[in-house]
């Protein structure tokens, strides 16, 4: 199967990025030959990193895909990012029927904001699968251990933000 040229873009806040996402982006590009990933300069969320950091924990968890990974930073509507890039194509990942639930309603709302958007949809891993952004901020805030759920360059970084965060 050749992989589909198009401008692919993988939106999300990732405070801090896991395993899970890296999955999500491994899957894509068995798809497709490169993709963007949008972090979002999240005004609905409080971020724990802040979008500078986001950004270089993603480069660095993507650094072995660099030549077709870009990873850049968006806010506004995504439509609107999607549009000024020229990109047709969102990849979402979805871990549970309530995610899907959410995510479904932003892709017809993407596509009424501009049909010329398709949302494609990808399950990680099984191991992957329980995995947000959330919980491993919550069990690293509790000194448990999170190695396994998130890139070796994200848990020295996530250490030390909740050290300096608690002083």
């Amino acid at each position: 199967m050749s992989k589909i040229k198009a401008d692919v873009v993988y939106p999300g806040t990732f405070d801090p990025v896991t395993n899970g996402h890296i999955d999500i982006i491994t899957r894509a590009l068995h798809l497709f030959e490169g993709l963007t990933v949008a972090v979002a300069a999240s005004t609905k969320k409080s971020p724990l990193f802040t979008l500078d950091e986001r950004i270089q924990m993603v480069k660095e968890a993507t650094a072995q895909h660099e030549r077709v990974v870009s990873v850049e930073p968006f806010s506004g509507l995504l439509t609107d990012y999607m549009r000024s890039h020229g990109a047709k194509v969102i990849i979402r990942g979805l871990r549970a029927i309530s995610d899907f639930e959410y995510e479904f309603q932003m892709a017809m709302m993407n596509r009424k904001l501009n049909s010329t958007v398709d949302t494609i949809f990808l399950m990680p891993s099984e191991e992957n699968f329980f995995l947000t952004s959330t919980l491993v901020k919550e069990v690293a805030g509790h000194g448990g251990d999170v190695t396994r759920f998130v890139p070796k360059s994200v848990v020295t970084q996530l250490q030390e933000k909740l050290i300096r965060n608690k002083t």
